[in-house]
């Protein structure tokens, strides 16, 4: 399946929570969306489960099903619990470290800012989104008036949300630096990611 570029509400109504942050389809209607949405009582399975929380998932980073899949195998080869280790994968990616920073508003929003060449990873343009920062990595904006231009609004927009702990975020100079690798307790909590490792071990 390709990445997902429709109808953000209708992703927020289908799981019933904040997929996409800047969507509040679902306190408008908090029920599955289409004709029959009101009415609709639907038993969900134990596979079914585990590909819900899959899918939310992959629609929150924005991956398409191959590149989800290669990060879970690259995670279940690590040592440790395969669950954090996938949810650390996806936190450390460059795409989301700029959104978390608040150099973008959304992740669809850092991918195409990491796309469009105007950041710089320990003083070296990176322009893919999936690149693995790692402890020490330094992520700033390029010298540039779009880049800058572009990274002080968010940064403007983007004030209610704290940056996470095992990273510092420098606004003067738009930059910021992985501390660490993030703990069990920093990572994404809305999600279940023991199901999705189940999910995959079937």
């Amino acid at each position: 399946m390709s990445r997902y570029t429709g109808p953000k509400a209708r992703i927020n109504r289908r799981f019933g929570c904040e997929i996409f942050p800047s969507c509040k389809a679902v306190e408008r209607k908090p029920y599955y969306p289409g004709i029959h949405g009101p009415r609709l009582r639907r038993k969900v399975s134990e596979y079914g489960t585990g590909l819900n929380e899959k899918q939310k998932l992959r629609y929150m980073y924005g991956l398409t099903e191959k590149q989800f899949r290669l990060t879970f195998d690259r995670a279940k080869a690590k040592r440790g619990v395969t669950s954090e280790q996938f949810l650390r994968l996806l936190e450390m990616r460059l795409d989301s470290v700029v959104y978390l920073l608040g150099l973008a508003r959304t992740r669809r929003a850092a991918r195409q800012f990491v796309n469009h060449g105007h950041v710089l990873v320990n003083g070296q343009k990176v322009d893919i989104p999936s690149y693995n920062c790692v402890a020490g990595d330094t992520i700033k904006v390029r010298e540039g008036t779009s880049s800058k231009r572009c990274a002080v609004q968010s940064v403007e927009d983007c004030r209610y949300r704290a940056v996470p702990a095992w990273m510092t975020f420098d606004e003067d100079a738009l930059s910021g630096k992985v501390e660490r690798d993030p703990i069990a307790e920093e990572l994404e909590q809305k999600i279940n990611a023991q199901l999705i490792v189940e999910f995959y071990s079937r």
